[in-house]
């Protein structure tokens, strides 16, 4: 078969004020000492892999990632603000709870249609995100096509990138959990696409 480009897909690692489940999209916040620790552990895991190319969000919890993982790994590292996560409006910001509470209504809209939700405050929609990280992401692998590359971005990011590579719609992206600091791993062959890894 012949080689394709291989996809080393991260999620940033736990950000501070991760125990109110907040809710940060364009916000720049800091990774803690177990998010540090996190790209650490996986740095050295992919010590001995052949990227080529590092791509992540130009957020400070991505971009910090990608440089931990980048120490090994003497190649450019582009940052990106297409891969930034949603942006949520006037949730930036708040815990999960705090939302729930305050717009019951608005979180079983956002239930109903995933995809077309927008967050008071002119937040993005999926499907705003979608088009705005595949064009990006499809020019990636154009360019490293036959390589091997990574990308370090964040969970809606992930999941655009991950449904498309499953062929899956994306009202269901939900259903691909994406915990900080995990690892996917995708292949692209010319007329095919192989997930090797989900979550891990």
């Amino acid at each position: 078969m012949e080689k394709g480009a291989r996809l080393y897909l991260v999620r940033h690692g736990q950000v501070e004020g991760y125990e109110k489940i907040p809710i940060y999209g364009h916000t720049d916040v800091h990774l803690t000492e177990i998010g540090l620790l996190q790209f650490e552990k996986l740095a050295e895991r992919l010590r001995f892999t052949k990227i080529q190319a590092i791509y992540s969000s130009d957020l400070d919890r991505a971009a910090m990632g990608a440089r931990i993982i980048g120490r090994y790994h003497d190649v450019p590292h582009h940052l990106l603000s297409e891969l930034r996560e949603i942006h949520f409006g006037d949730w930036e910001g708040l815990g999960l709870q705090d939302v729930r509470e305050r717009f019951p209504e608005m979180i079983q809209h956002r239930m109903t249609d995933p995809v077309h939700f927008r967050a008071p405050g002119k937040g993005e929609t999926v499907a705003e995100l979608s088009q705005r990280v595949m064009p990006c992401f499809e020019e990636i692998l154009i360019r490293q096509q036959g390589r091997d590359f990574l990308i370090v971005g964040h969970g809606a990011v992930n999941r655009v990138i991950l449904c498309s590579a499953l062929g899956l719609d994306l009202k269901r992206m939900f259903r691909l959990h994406q915990d900080y600091g995990c690892l996917n791993i995708v292949d692209y062959f010319p007329d095919s696409t192989v997930a090797r890894l989900i979550n891990g």
